[in-house]
Order: C-alpha cells, then structure tokens, then sequence
C-alpha cells in the first residue's frame, strides 16, 4: 500500500477571520479620497446602502452632500470598511491610521506597487506592515461589490442589481469584474470581489470568506496566479464540505522553466495541463472562457452540480435537435434514448408526424396551445434525466413581437412545476434568450442558458462538478520543501537500482566495463539481451544510437558493445521483456505554483509523437492511477484490442504507485524522476522498469 495518504492539509489561518465578514457585510462605511470617493458613495446610494457614509477629505467641506471629516482620527467611530482612494504614498499613512483605529478592513485603491518591480514591491511590503494586520483588499484594486446588502466599495458605475441569494465572482482584474456586472444574461450575482495585488488579503482567504455567507449558491474565480496552493486546496476542501460548487477560468501560467530537453515529463505536461490537475483535485473546475463561466454559474446557482451527464433535448426543429446532438457529443453528455414505456407515453402527447426520441422533435404543429405543450414538456421530464433541455430562441423585440412565445414559456413552467425536474431553456443564440425572459425563467426555477455552444460546456461543467464534489479527493498535497546543492543526474544503472531496492521490477542486468564484460554477462543473462552505453550525461539513449535491442548472440553483442563502448562511462547489459502488451512513460516533477505532479502517457520512442499523456497531483491513489492509465490512447491496448492479450494494469498501477512512494521519500533533494518505458505485460505477469531518468541534487544530508 501507498505510503502517502498524508493528513489533513494545512494552510495558514485568515487573520482576523471575524473582521472579513465585517469588511464584507459593513454598516459603517469610510470614504477617503475625493473623484474616485464620491463616485463610492453614489454607487452605495445607488443599490440602497442602509448604513452610515463617513467621506474623508483633507480639503472638502461636503461630498455628494455628505459632511466630510478631515482624517480617520476625526471621525465618530471604527468604520467597518474604507475605501482608501488617495495616490500610493498617503495609502500606507491612511491604512496605517484604519489599523491604528480599528477599522474592520479595507480596499486599497492606488496602483504603483509590485506591479511595477523591485521598487514597487519594496513599497508593497511596508504597506502590508501598516496594515498592522487589518484584512485588506489590494493594492491595485477596484474593491469590491456585496449585491446582498447593498454594498459597493466601488470607483465606477456598474451594472448589476440586489440579489437574496446568488453567486460570487472572485477575479484579480477589476475590468472584468465591471463586465461581468455588465452582462444581460441573467446571472444571479451576490458578490463580486477584486484582489488587484494580494498584499492584505489573497485568493484562498477571500473563498473562506465568502462560503461564510449562505447566500452564496456557487462561486466564480478568474484566476491569473494561485499563490499559496496550499491554502487554496485547504479552502476549496471548506466549499466541497459545505456542497458549493467552485468553477473557475484559469489565464496565469507556471513557469515549468528548467531543462526542459532532460526528460519529456514538463514538455508533455505543460504548466496549463499541471494548473488544470490542481484544481480538479480541488473539485474545482475549469473552463475555457467567460461566457462559458457565466452560463454554468447560472446553471450551478440554480440546480447545483449535476448527479450525471443523461440529458433530454426537446425543440421544434429538427436542424435544432440535430446540433443538440452534435453538441451535446463534442462536451462528453448522452442523449441517452427513452426506454419503451417512456417513448409510449412521450408519444401519446405527440402530433401525428412527430416521433418520440431523444432529442425530441415535436414540430410546430402545438404551437400556441399551452395545454398541448405542456404535456409533451412533462412526459420528457418524466423520464428522469440529470437535465432536461427545451431549445427555445426568441425574437428580436424591437423589429418583432414575442406574444406568441408566452404560451411555450408558461407550458415549460408549468411543466417543471408538475414534475420537480431539473429543466434549462436554452437558445441556440446569446443574442436571442433576453434578459427579461431568463429572468422570468430562473424565478420559475429554470435556467435560462445562452448559446448552444456555452449552454452545452456549461451542462458538461455542472456534471464535472458533480463528478468532483462525489469523488471527495483528499485534501492532500506533497510539502514543498527547496532542495539543495547543485543538480546531477543518475547513470540508468544507478537509477534503476535505487528503484529496485523499492520493489520496482527491472530487468535482469549487468553492469560491464569493458566489451569482454558486455559479451560475458550476455551469455550469463541468456539472449536475447539489450546492450546500451550508459552514464550520468546520457539521458536519451535512442536520440544518439546509444542501444542496441534484441542482440541475439554473443557474436552480435561483441560488435555493439565495440560501438558503445565510446559513447558512455559503462556498458549495460539487459534481458529484453519479450511479451509487451504496451508501454507508459512515468513521470513525475515539481511545478513551483502547483506542486508535485505525475505524469502518465504512451511511452517508448513514439512518446512525443503520441503526445497522449494525463496529469495527477500528488499523493494520487490507485483508483486515480487507473482510471488515468485505462484514459490514454494506449489504454485500448491494455484493454486486450482485436484479440490482443489484456494488460496488467494492476500491476502497472502498482509499479506507479512505488515510482511515487520512492519520490516521496526523495522530495528533499529529487528534482524529477522519469520511467520510460515502463512495459506492462499480460495480466498476470507484471510490469517492467526498461528504462529511468532520476535529476537529484548533489546534498548528501538524507544519505
């Protein structure tokens, strides 16, 4: 058994906890500065604010008709919250005075901090010290907006409106997060908050604040850095406890950096492939771009993740159920068909000409007659799948009218009613759903779903979510200890015989230092043999012709070994694997932002040609390991393909997971370890380390 199912993950603790909510939710609010204050306090007078407004201005006598103070020590009380709109330089003098005052937290408006380099940084730290550990938001941020209470510690005009429930929107860009307030597509938002540069307050702390709130149903992130990973895989773990589902847009990059040509781990990995493995071991997931964010939150917000990926498609056009079908193929769902009885009674609701299936053509011939409607709309319902879709485009209200469409929307309604179901109206435009209509539709709990394409990534996201939030991942990751002393790599010899002494299986082999040796230790072995030149400096022995396979005789391995003997410190003798069923590449290596991961592809010489890898974060178990390994193209070999034997794949799992014990008990000093190939025989027989790349550093202190 793995040695690395590891405790609970620790993160550091949110400072001041309570204050955050204090900040989110104030009663009390401070406006320090002049433009950019006063248009803070006609955005709170804007979305009804009920609370206390205290503008702070060396200078002015009023703003926006409220009396001003001259400093934070003259006003009546600790704000809960301030919005700090003054140049750089006076931030740190003015948060320094909030701490001083006990003011529950901030936003920190300026720009000219770390942005900006060294300099900026070094101001950036003293600020963080002025904030004596009063959370805070910033610097380089547009704040935030709570659209619960009627809070908008906010520079510029914005677009939303008051919610009771709804989601929360987590992005660094404060020009995002002003479009998405900006959106017509119904999106329930609650909260939307910016962290410019993270200096008080980060990504992981602002989560844990926000799943305070009951009120939350489902939160966005735009994410351009992690930062502590640790904190935010602790703070996802608190939202998949708490059953809220996390889905995110992912734009930063890690730098996988050095030497890249050492091993094909971090080129076939790629840092977006390692952050897309991050976060689905958060249970958070990913998708590729807003409007898709958008359209899953209001799908999450309404039904939450999804138990499953069935789902009936129902619309009055056959060109529209057949890209229902495309669509719905491309993002991993099924139209799974209705069983007998179902298309029975589906099909006693139907006009003559329309057939019962899914996806559902029922024509026009019902159109107007809501009662007709809306029992085809319940008999799909009735058949029980995870999402039940009505493909639905409305009008253009300025040139047409949309009356006539009042009866398909109060039969869907009515529909959902009857049956309970999880039921989305989808348009197969963004442009022809309106924001009153979807409106309408979620109040009926409905989601209201924009374009077809983004509809469908957003149906196939909120099963993800489902899948995730079920499979319950510990959360677990590798601490992140810095090796050091200088990089070395081991000789394949050295490597394979350290994994050996694990229980990882190798092939019978020698090491020989001259080509008498080599011819010797053939004989002893039994042909065929693999002969190869071996040394710390060679780490592809194909890319030079440093090997020769299936040497027969003692003849033929006398004449490879003349011509290896050049290349290398030594000569490696081997007993070749004779019955291959197919072959992985194991790789593992630390990502600086995401952490250890392991790599699993197609291996041999094909691996970068193949290109067909997946990625784990560390510790992964033996159930992700085979599901990993039965995913891979080569996986269908495994599975015994046109009557091939069927491949030891739990063995092959059980040869990773000794790959990642080993690099556990290594991460003080290993920088990467690869095995390729790892050759997975017939059930039954095991799999074999062929080959192994290990890059350590040269401290000696854990010897």
């Amino acid at each position: 058994m793995s040695t690395l199912l590891l405790g609970r993950c620790v993160s550091r603790p949110l400072a001041n906890h309570g204050a955050m909510t204090r900040l989110l939710r104030p009663r009390t609010l401070a406006i320090v500065g002049g433009r950019a204050g006063a248009e803070v306090i006609r955005q709170c007078r804007r979305i009804g604010f009920a609370g206390q407004l205290w503008p702070v201005h060396p200078r002015l006598d009023q703003i926006e008709g409220l009396p001003v103070y001259r400093s934070v020590s003259e006003l009546p009380g600790a704000p809960d919250a301030a919005f700090v709109a003054v140049n750089r330089h006076t931030s740190l003098e003015v948060i320094h005075a909030l701490a001083a005052r006990g003011a529950g937290g901030a936003v920190c408006y300026a720009s000219g901090f770390a942005e900006l380099g060294v300099q900026g940084s070094e101001l950036q730290a003293q600020l963080r010290t002025a904030s004596d550990g009063m959370p805070f938001f910033g610097p380089n941020c547009h704040g935030f907006i709570n659209y619960f209470d009627g809070v908008a510690l906010w520079p510029e005009q914005q677009g939303g409106t008051r919610q009771t429930r709804g989601v929360a929107i987590v992005t660094q860009s404060g020009n995002i997060a002003l479009n998405l307030t900006m959106q017509l597509r119904g999106l329930p938002i609650g909260y939307v908050v910016t962290l410019g540069n993270q200096a008080g307050i980060d990504l992981a702390g602002t989560i844990q604040a926000l799943l305070d709130d009951e009120r939350v149903t489902a939160i966005g992130l735009h994410i351009e850095g992690i930062g502590d990973a640790t904190a935010f895989m602790h703070a996802a773990a608190i939202a998949r406890r708490r059953g809220i589902p996390m889905v995110a847009i992912m734009t930063g990059r890690s730098d996988l950096g050095a030497e890249l040509a050492w091993s094909h781990t971090a080129s076939l990995a790629g840092a977006d492939a390692v952050g897309t493995a991050f976060l689905r071991r958060a249970g958070v997931v990913r998708v590729r771009s807003i409007s898709i964010l958008i359209e899953t939150l209001k799908l999450l917000a309404l039904h939450g993740p999804l138990p499953g990926r069935d789902i009936a498609s129902m619309s009055s056009s056959g060109g529209e159920a057949s890209l229902v079908a495309d669509a719905a193929g491309d993002c991993g769902l099924r139209l799974r068909p209705l069983t007998p009885t179902q298309a029975q009674r589906v099909a006693a609701t139907l006009p003559d000409l329309a057939t019962a299936s899914n996806p559902l053509d029922y024509h026009n011939f019902s159109w107007g007659d809501e009662a007709a409607l809306g029992a085809i709309y319940a008999a799909v319902m009735e058949a029980g799948y995870d999402l039940t879709l009505l493909v639905l485009d409305f009008p253009r209200r300025d040139r047409c009218s949309d009356a006539s469409y009042q009866a398909t929307v109060s039969a869907v309604i009515a529909a959902t009613r009857a049956t309970g179901a999880r039921v989305a109206v989808v348009s197969t435009l963004a442009e022809t759903l309106p924001e009153h209509r979807s409106q309408q539709l979620a109040q009926a709990g409905i989601a209201a779903l924009c374009g077809l394409d983004d509809a469908m990534a957003a149906v196939a996201a909120a099963a993800e979510s489902g899948e995730l939030l079920r499979a319950a991942s510990a959360c677990t990751l590798w601490a992140m200890p810095t090796p050091s002393g200088a990089a070395r790599s081991l000789s394949e010899w050295d490597a394979k015989r350290r994994l050996a002494a694990c229980g990882l299986k190798v092939p019978a082999g020698q090491l020989a230092a001259s080509v008498a040796a080599a011819v010797d230790a053939a004989t002893e072995i039994g042909f065929p043999v693999a002969v190869k030149s071996v040394g710390a400096a060679i780490a592809h022995k194909t890319d030079i012709g440093a090997l020769r396979l299936g040497v027969g005789d003692a003849a033929a391995v006398r004449a490879a070994a003349i011509e290896l003997a050049p290349m290398g410190e030594a000569l490696l003798v081997e007993q070749m694997v004779g019955d291959p069923v197919a072959e992985l590449i194991v790789g593992i290596k630390r990502d600086p932002v995401f952490g250890w991961y392991l790599l699993l592809g197609s291996g041999g010489t094909l691996v970068n040609l193949v290109g067909d890898s997946r990625i784990l974060t560390l510790p992964a178990s033996r159930a992700e390991i085979m599901a990993a390994i039965r995913a891979l193209k080569v996986g269908v070999l495994l599975a015994g393909h046109r009557g091939r034997p069927v491949g030891d794949i739990d063995a092959a799992a059980g040869a990773v997971l000794i790959i990642q014990d080993f690099a556990f008990n290594e991460q003080h000093r290993l920088l990467e370890l690869e095995v390729n190939p790892l050759i997975v025989r017939p059930a039954g027989c095991g799999a074999v380390a062929v080959d192994a790349l290990i890059r350590i550093t040269e401290d000696q202190s854990h010897e």
